[in-house]
C-alpha cells in the first residue's frame, strides 16, 4: 500500500495546491508542465492535446493512466478540458471541469473489477503564482465530493444497492508550494469545515449487509516531501534510496460515526464519538513513524447476543510506532507508544462477572513507553527480502537496547508502574536460553495487590492456595513501599548474567 502513496495522492495534491512563494512572471506553459512533470514522475501516462489562444492555454482529452505493480489493474483519469489562463499580473489561473471521472480497473485474484468514481467540485478556483521552479498554488472549493458511479465485476454492471460510497468536504482552503531543485520539494496545508462519509453494501449472494455513515469537523492537513525528479512509481526501495519521502499529519476538533447491518444473520448496530484527535505518518529511506490519536471516545454496540447495549468510554486512546526499515552496520532508533486512558464500560457489563459489586469500578489505565535501537539485517520494505524473512528462521535484526520509558497499569483498584533501561549482548545467546543476554535496571511499584487478591478470593476466582502463591512470588522480588498496600522493586540484570531483586540473587 506504501507504494502507491506517491502516485495515488497526485490528483490529491493538485487538488490542495497552494503557498506563499514570491512572486514572479509564469506563463500558462509553465504551470502545464509543472502538472506533467509531477505526474508523469507519480507514474502517470500522460496523452493531452493542447493549443494556445490569447493567453489561454487549453488541453483537452486529458488521459491520465496509472499502471499497478504486478499486473493488479490500472487506475484512469480522463478529463475533457483543462484551462490555464495568464492573468496579466505574473498568475495563472487554473479552470477544472465540474466533474472528474477516475476509472479503476483492478485484477482482484481471478476476478476482473472495474469502478468509475466521480469525483465533483463546487466553487472551485485556483490561482498559480511565484517562478517556474517555485510555483505556489492557492485552491478553494465551496464543496468537493466523490461517488462510486458503477461497479463491474466480470462484465457485470452490479445494481446501485450493491454497494454506495459516498463522501464529501465542504470550505475547503489550501495551499501547496512546489519547488524544483536537484528533486521536487512540496510543503502542504489544507483545513476544512468538515469531512462526512455513507457506505452500504447489500450482498446479493447473503443476508449480510451494513451502512456506514460519519462526519468529522475542523479538519486540517499539514505535510511536505520530496520526490526525485525521475522514478519508477512501482519500486518503492528504489524511490527511498533515490531520495523519496513524506510526513504529513491530519487532526480534527470533533468526530461521529454510525454503522448497522446484519451478519452472520445476526444484527448489529455501532455508534461512536469523539472530541477530536488526529493520525500521522512519515516515510523516507531510514524509517517509517505512524501515530494515531482520539480524545474522549465514547462507543455504544449493540448484538443479539447481548440483551442490553454496550457503551464504553475512553479519556485518550493513542497508538505510535517508529522503525527503521533499511539495512545497516549501525544500529537504529525505534519507539512504540500505546495509550488507553480512563477507560470505562456500563455496570450491566460489570454485572456479567461481578454481579456483587466486589471490584471497584475505578477507570482503567494502559500505558506503555518503550524506545530503543536496534540493527537490521535486511531492508524490510524490499519485497523480494521480506518473502525470504517470512519463511526463514533467522530475524530480520537485532535488538541493542530497550528503555522503558513510561508503564503504567492501573485497574480494579491496584496499580502497577515502572521504568527501565536495558543493553542486549547479541554474542551471547547462550545466557537467556536464545535471546540477546540483557544487562540494565528497572524499577517497578505496586499499589493495590494484596486487595485486588483479596477481592479475588472472595468472587471465587482465586483460591486460597493460589493467592498464598502469589503473595509469596511477590514477597521474593519486591519489598513494602511508604504506603499501606505498596510494593517496590528494582530488578538489575548485571553483565554477569545475574538477575537481582532489591539485591538479592534470583539467578
Amino acid at each position: 500500500m506504501m507504494a502507491y502513496l506517491s502516485r495515488g495522492s497526485a490528483l490529491a495534491l493538485i487538488l490542495s495546491c497552494a503557498a506563499n512563494g514570491a512572486l514572479a512572471d509564469l506563463a500558462a506553459q509553465d504551470v502545464w508542465s509543472d502538472w506533467r512533470g509531477y505526474l508523469s514522475a507519480a507514474g502517470y501516462q500522460i496523452t493531452a492535446s493542447e493549443s494556445m489562444s490569447g493567453g489561454t492555454l487549453t488541453v483537452s482529452d486529458l488521459s491520465m493512466a496509472l499502471q499497478m505493480p504486478e499486473d493488479q489493474g490500472t487506475v484512469s483519469i480522463l478529463l475533457d478540458r483543462l484551462e490555464f489562463t495568464e492573468n496579466g499580473d505574473g498568475t495563472v489561473n487554473v479552470v477544472m471541469p465540474a466533474r472528474m471521472p477516475l476509472t479503476f480497473d483492478v485484477t482482484d485474484g481471478t476476478d476482473q473489477v472495474t469502478a468509475v468514481i466521480g469525483l465533483t467540485q463546487t466553487g472551485a478556483a485556483m490561482v498559480v503564482s511565484g517562478a517556474p521552479d517555485d510555483m505556489t498554488y492557492n485552491y478553494t472549493a465551496a464543496r468537493i465530493a466523490v461517488a462510486l458511479d458503477t461497479l463491474t465485476v466480470e462484465g457485470d454492471l452490479l445494481p446501485p444497492e450493491v454497494l454506495r460510497m459516498t463522501a464529501s468536504l465542504s470550505n475547503v482552503i489550501s495551499s501547496t508550494r512546489m519547488r524544483l531543485t536537484d528533486m521536487r520539494n512540496y510543503e502542504q496545508d489544507m483545513k476544512a469545515a468538515d469531512v462526512s462519509y455513507d457506505m452500504a453494501f447489500d450482498d446479493p449472494e447473503s443476508e449480510d449487509a451494513a451502512t456506514f455513515r460519519g462526519s468529522m469537523q475542523k479538519l486540517g492537513f499539514e505535510g511536505s516531501g520530496t520526490m526525485p525528479l525521475q522514478m519508477d512509481a512501482t519500486d518503492l526501495p528504489q524511490m527511498l534510496k533515490a531520495g523519496f519521502g513524506f510526513d504529513g499529519t491530519f487532526t480534527y476538533a470533533a468526530g461521529n460515526g454510525d454503522m448497522s447491518g446484519t451478519g452472520d444473520g445476526e444484527a448489529f448496530a455501532v455508534t461512536s464519538t469523539s472530541e477530536g484527535g488526529m493520525a500521522s505518518v512519515a516515510m523516507d529511506a531510514a524509517h517509517l513513524a505512524y501515530e494515531v490519536s482520539q480524545n474522549q471516545s465514547r462507543i455504544t454496540m449493540e448484538t443479539a447476543e447481548l440483551p442490553f447495549p454496550i457503551a464504553i468510554a475512553m479519556q485518550k486512546a493513542a497508538f505510535a510506532l517508529d522503525i527503521p526499515v533499511a539495512s545497516s552496520e549501525a544500529q537504529q532508533p525505534f519507539a512504540f507508544g500505546l495509550t488507553i486512558a480512563d477507560f470505562t464500560m456500563p455496570e450491566q457489563l460489570w454485572g456479567i462477572f461481578d454481579p456483587g459489586a466486589i471490584l471497584p469500578r475505578d477507570p482503567a489505565t494502559i500505558i506503555v513507553d518503550l524506545s530503543g535501537k536496534v540493527r537490521l539485517l535486511a531492508d524490510l520494505l524490499d519485497p523480494a527480502i521480506a518473502e525470504t524473512i517470512e519463511g526463514s528462521d533467522t530475524p530480520p535484526g537485532e535488538l541493542h537496547a530497550l528503555t522503558i520509558n513510561a508503564l503504567r497499569v492501573s485497574a480494579a483498584g491496584a496499580e502497577l508502574t515502572g521504568s527501565g533501561d536495558f543493553t542486549f549482548d547479541n554474542s551471547d545467546m547462550e545466557s537467556f536460553d536464545g535471546i540477546p543476554a540483557p544487562s540494565g535496571t528497572a524499577s517497578l511499584a505496586l499499589s493495590g495487590a494484596n486487595g485486588l487478591i483479596d477481592r479475588l478470593i472472595q468472587m471465587g476466582l482465586m483460591s486460597d492456595e493460589d493467592a498464598t502463591g502469589a503473595r509469596m512470588m511477590m514477597s521474593m522480588v519486591a519489598v513494602p513501599g511508604d504506603g499501606p498496600d505498596t510494593l517496590n522493586s528494582e530488578i538489575v540484570i548485571n553483565d554477569q548474567g545475574q538477575i537481582l531483586a532489591n539485591g538479592q540473587r534470583l539467578k
